[in-house]
């Protein structure tokens, strides 16, 4: 078993930043895809922002340019740099852990998910 415990949400105006942190623990974080998922009041949960191993990154449309995903494969923490944020940007964001590494942007593929971080971005 994969842990995930994510850190960082809050309360932040529009046009400013966050960073969330999600701490792998439990067994090795090597090989793993990583991966941030959100979901708004009322809707779906959508994907955000994926990392391979290898460091390969991939963004919606909705955050490219904006957000940055990074891995420190060292302290097995995945990161996501969120800027310019908007009132839509708000959700509760879920890190996940992919072994499979194929699909990024799809939420099955994933294997482990964790609790969830609120960031609400006020107008």
């Amino acid at each position: 078993q994969l842990q995930l415990v994510e850190s960082g949400g809050g309360l932040v105006q529009a046009g400013g930043s966050l960073r969330l942190s999600c701490a792998a623990s439990g067994r090795t974080f090597s090989g793993y895809a990583m991966g941030w998922f959100r979901q708004a009041p009322g809707k779906e949960r959508e994907f955000v922002a994926a990392i391979r191993w290898s460091g390969d990154t991939y963004y919606s449309d909705s955050v490219k340019g904006r957000f940055t995903i990074s891995r420190d494969n060292a302290e097995n923490t995945v990161y996501l740099q969120m800027s310019s944020l908007k009132p839509e940007d708000t959700a509760v964001y879920y890190c996940a852990a992919d072994a499979g590494g194929w699909n990024l942007a799809v939420e099955k593929e994933y294997d482990y998910w964790g609790q969830g971080t609120q960031v609400t971005v006020s107008s």
